[in-house]
């Protein structure tokens, strides 16, 4: 939470925790939500990013940095083979490796980015659209309520 200390001489933010599948805000609340490496952990990916249109306001940004697939065959055979590596650090460091394990797994799962994107277009954001990062192991996408 460094970003809040950092932010708090500003009065006019507001920070919110909520479950993404039911957000305890009314409609049209935020100007912004933003989710980063927990959309792939929630129950119902349809009904969390609904609820995220449905708590912004009317001009509001839907912000979502999220694992991603590789596109680059190369660079996505060295990333698996890493991969494979972090529930045995996981192991060697805190002394369990299930979190890790589960991790990879979640990841592994998750849909791609042009699925994500297909889902946020059905789900009304307009101009959506997606940038990756670091080749792709990360993704950030974005839309707007209008």
């Amino acid at each position: 939470m460094r970003e809040k200390k950092r932010l708090s001489n500003y009065k006019n933010i507001n920070w919110k925790v909520s479950r993404a599948e039911k957000i305890d805000a009314p409609n049209e609340t935020f100007d912004y939500y933003t989710i980063s490496f927990g959309l792939r952990n929630t129950k119902n990916l349809n009904s969390s990013i609904s609820e995220a249109y449905r708590v912004l306001k009317k001009g509001g940004r839907f912000f979502c940095l999220e694992f991603s697939k590789i596109q680059n065959q190369n660079l996505d055979f060295i990333y698996k083979q890493y991969s494979k590596l972090i529930p045995l650090i996981g192991k060697l460091v805190v002394g369990k490796s299930t979190p890790y394990e589960y991790l990879i797994q979640s990841i592994d799962e998750f849909v791609n980015q042009e699925e994500l994107l297909g889902i946020l277009k059905k789900k009304k954001f307009y101009n959506a659209s997606y940038k990756n990062l670091s080749g792709g192991i990360v993704s950030l996408h974005t839309g707007w309520k209008i």
